[in-house]
């Protein structure tokens, strides 16, 4: 017995030793690791993901795509009835040509007018030379009737020449001064008839954009999320439709606590983990740090002057861009979570 006990008694201290070393070593890996790291499991795989909106309403006529699959920048994923907007466009067209006849009538109208004020001009001319002939009459039949060379009726009637003649002259002057303003006035319509076909441009302009917005196309280059439209569907302008996840665009958002940001710069390494994908590691680098923290940007930030305050460590948003290979790229997706480990050496 006494044997036995010996034994015992060495035993348990040899396991309490080894255990203790264990402990140690344990310990001492953990305080070299935390030492140079700053790690959490609070954080997500991210990307830029781009809304599709409907920019003008219809009824969808086609729908060129299925959920989850890759499409192109530019696609037409959804083709919306385009019926009215082709009578508005024709309607737009048919008022352009509208207005170009009437710029056709004006411009005939300024040849027409200018022609008028040709011919008053040349009235003008012959009203003044056959006015100063009425002067010059005048004054001879009154140098003649002083010494009564002529009877006095004679000189009446010269008198009532250059009369008329002065009439004449002035009634010409004022046609001419009538055919200029003339002018004048249907050239301010002609450049209001230009700038109706300007507007009626703007609305043909117009008419195809909204035309063309009836095929609605893929923002950007990537995969398609679940569709919220269906064929026959009545949607409205600003309506969303579904979403693409952009190609090239996933990173990782971290939310770090506020006491580690200290040891976190941008550029530091960080080591990734996906738990869908444990065993394959992703290598990556702190990019940049997000301006509020995660409580503050929320729908509803705490109000810590309501009297109710209890202090709890924040966290802020750190965005880490990876670099993971092609085939595990292609399996990530937004939402998934990740344990982040950043080097602090």
């Amino acid at each position: 017995m006494t044997t036995e006990k010996k034994k015992k008694n060495i035993v348990v201290p040899i396991i309490l030793g080894v255990l203790l070393v264990i402990g140690v070593i344990f310990g001492i890996k953990e305080w070299n690791y935390y030492s140079k790291h700053v790690d959490t499991d609070d954080a997500q795989i991210d990307g830029d993901i781009s809304p599709v909106v409907a920019r003008v309403g219809g009824y969808v006529k086609d729908i060129n795509f299925e959920e989850n699959t890759h499409v192109t920048e530019g696609q037409v994923l959804v083709k919306l009835d385009d019926n009215d907007y082709k009578v508005k466009l024709e309607q737009a067209q048919s008022g352009q040509k509208g207005a170009s006849a009437g710029v056709g009538v004006a411009q005939s109208q300024i040849i027409a007018t200018q022609a008028n004020t040709s011919t008053a001009k040349a009235n003008v001319a012959a009203a003044r030379v056959k006015l100063n002939l009425a002067n010059k009459d005048y004054e001879r039949y009154a140098n003649l009737v002083k010494d009564g060379s002529i009877t006095q009726q004679a000189f009446d009637q010269a008198k009532a020449s250059k009369e008329s003649a002065q009439a004449a002259y002035q009634a010409a002057v004022d046609q001419y001064n009538a055919a200029v303003k003339q002018v004048g006035t249907t050239q301010s319509q002609l450049a209001v008839s230009s700038n109706v076909i300007s507007q009626r441009q703007s609305d043909i302009d117009f008419a195809k954009l909204q035309l063309s917005y009836t095929d609605i196309k893929a923002p950007a280059t990537g995969i398609v999320s679940k569709k919220n439209v269906q064929k026959g569907q009545l949607v409205q302008a600003g309506q969303s439709l579904f979403s693409i996840v952009n190609d090239g665009s996933i990173y990782v958002t971290a939310n770090f606590k506020e006491t580690q940001l200290e040891k976190i710069k941008e550029g530091s390494k960080v080591e990734i983990e996906v738990d869908a994908y444990p065993d394959q590691k992703i290598e990556g680098e702190v990019y940049n740090f997000s301006p509020i923290t995660g409580a503050k940007g929320s729908l509803l930030p705490p109000d810590n002057a309501t009297g109710n305050f209890v202090k709890v460590v924040q966290r802020v948003p750190v965005k880490i861009k990876i670099h993971p290979s092609k085939e595990l790229l292609a399996k990530l997706r937004p939402g998934m979570s990740v344990k982040a480990s950043v080097s602090t050496k």
